[in-house]
């Protein structure tokens, strides 16, 4: 199957926004897993899951690194312990910058699965649970794809659909030119992405983006298809020098274009 080329056309029509009635609630509930040594990619993700439109922006940490987070995050991000849970979460995102020590990955909720949770999938059952139920998304870079998935060959194209076939996940293969697959058989190319995404943090960004619109209950797949493009865009808008904090700082300008509040795309 041909890749169809990633653009808003594709997804612009489900991005969620809110109404009169909305609150911090309706808007989602997302929940992040923190990273106890690369704090960072951590904080990079919860903004921009918080940008993205997500009512609530949940960090769960370990004690020893919790006060980093504390300090270090805007006041509209709040803190939990590691282990908490509420049933009003819409997302959760497993794990920008590291996995905390014993923690076990959830596949009851959406998800998004990145980093060192990945890796943490290698062999693991609970994959599984998510056949046929489209609603986590793994997004690994070539490197991490070879250590998840060491025994699927064949072209690029062929190797993503058949992970997001095996794991009944949508993949998200990033890199030059970012492959987004559904385990139905949807695959969407991005060719947007400019050479300055590679750079420290630009992953988590983008895992936060797509959390947060699957907090707020886009469809997994559009919300990485609408993500990578963004995610891209805000790259392209910046240019030379950019460092992932730009990408998150660019954010609301980008969404605005997509809703429809500027005509300027390209």
């Amino acid at each position: 199957m041909m890749p169809r080329q990633n653009h808003p056309d594709l997804w612009c029509h489900e991005i969620p926004e809110p109404d009169e009635g909305s609150h911090k609630y309706t808007r989602g509930m997302a929940a992040i897993y923190a990273a106890p040594e690369l704090t960072g990619a951590t904080r990079l993700a919860a903004a921009s899951a918080a940008r993205m439109g997500a009512g609530l922006v949940n960090v769960l940490s370990e004690e020893h690194c919790a006060n980093i987070y504390r300090t270090a995050l805007p006041a509209h991000i709040i803190i939990r312990p590691l282990e908490w849970n509420d049933r009003r979460i819409s997302a959760r995102l497993y794990c920008p910058g590291g996995l905390p020590k014993g923690l076990s990955i959830r596949l009851n909720r959406p998800a998004v699965i990145d980093a060192d949770g990945l890796l943490a999938l290698a062999g693991h059952p609970e994959i599984t649970k998510a056949q046929n139920r489209g609603d986590i998304v793994l997004t690994p870079h070539e490197g991490e794809f070879a250590k998840l998935f060491p025994d699927i060959t064949g072209t690029r194209t062929e190797k993503t659909l058949a992970a997001a076939r095996q794991t009944g996940a949508c993949v998200v293969l990033k890199g030059a030119q970012s492959l987004i697959v559904h385990p139905d058989g949807r695959i969407v190319q991005n060719d947007n992405a400019s050479p300055y995404l590679a750079t420290a943090g630009s992953g988590d960004v983008l895992s936060g983006m797509i959390t947060g619109l699957i907090a707020q209950g886009m469809p997994v797949f559009s919300a990485a298809c609408a993500a990578v493009w963004m995610h891209g865009q805000c790259a392209l808008r910046f240019g030379p020098g950019l460092v992932a904090e730009d990408l998150v700082a660019l954010i609301p300008e980008v969404l605005k274009e997509v809703l429809g509040f500027s005509p300027e795309l390209s």
